[in-house]
């Protein structure tokens, strides 16, 4: 055996930390690429690119993320249905006021890698409109960003 092995962590015993980000007055892109990077577990001595080893975060306030320049009048969200001509499109302004949890998901999920690992990853952000979450007994701690 070679005396030159890696060693990796042992995941199924990988403390996993909670962390409370308050998104008022954040800017839409530096939020998510911090979160996506928290949610990747690159914050950590034992980060693995192949394995999932970062921690959970819960975000509060996503109505009142910032967007810079000219996005709230001119970014726009597309999806579409599966059936010809089905092709819709959604305004910032308008999702922020029916969904404003899916603005900062979206953008965290086009950072993650886009595998299974990528959406096992996701499954760990917890996003809320208002000032509360149900996620107190976890003993989240608050990150300053």
């Amino acid at each position: 055996m070679s005396k030159y092995l890696t060693k990796y962590p042992d995941i199924v015993n990988l403390p996993r930390k909670w962390w409370v980000i308050d998104a008022e007055g954040l800017a839409l892109g530096r939020l998510s690429s911090k979160i996506a990077s928290v949610l990747r577990g690159k914050h950590k001595e034992c980060y693995t690119p192949f394995w999932d080893c970062g921690d959970f975060i819960v975000i509060i306030n996503a109505e009142k993320v910032m967007l810079t320049g000219n996005k709230m009048d001119q970014k726009v969200y597309y999806r579409h249905t599966g059936y010809i001509g089905g092709l819709k499109e959604t305004s910032v302004k308008r999702m922020l006021e029916n969904h404003p949890d899916r603005i900062i998901k979206t953008a965290v999920k086009g950072m993650l890698p886009k595998n299974r690992l990528g959406r096992k990853m996701i499954t760990k952000l917890k996003i809320y409109a208002g000032n509360e979450h149900p996620h107190g007994a976890q003993a989240p701690a608050v990150m300053e960003l």
